[in-house]
């Protein structure tokens, strides 16, 4: 019974990281024409973390849970940033040219649609968590 959960689990996580990396990938794809391995790497990796926050404080509200949100995202994109804009010069992006910038790897005006992005997608997990426990009930 143990091992069947660990496995719903994997299957759980696996499906939103998909989801995350696909989903992140399309919106690149519409909006710069491409995208980079490391951004469906990224966007799934955020995706989890998305769901992660909204389990760890399910009585917190969705401003503050989207706040938690665009800064680990935020931390994200500069972790990746740092590692394939500087260390290996992929040039996936660079934001130098915006005067909010850090290091050309990261933007105000990115975080704040990072904000706008974890609102939308906890607004979506906290629905289909009502949706499941209706059902449930």
């Amino acid at each position: 019974m143990l091992q069947g959960d660990f496995m719903k689990s994997i299957e759980k996580y696996a499906t939103i990281f998909i989801i995350g990396g696909l989903g992140y990938g399309l919106l690149e794809m519409i909006f710069r024409g491409f995208t980079h391995w490391s951004m469906i790497i990224t966007g799934g990796s955020a995706l989890v973390s998305l769901y992660l926050i909204n389990q760890a404080f399910p009585d917190h509200s969705i401003i503050i849970k989207s706040l938690v949100g665009c800064s680990v995202i935020t931390l994200m994109e500069f972790t990746v940033g740092l590692i394939v804009n500087k260390l290996f010069p992929f040039g996936v992006w660079d934001y130098t040219g915006s005067p909010d910038n850090i290091l050309g790897v990261i933007s105000l005006r990115f975080t704040l649609c990072w904000f706008a992005i974890s609102f939308i997608m906890l607004s979506l997990f906290i629905t289909i968590q009502k949706i499941v426990n209706l059902q449930k009930s």
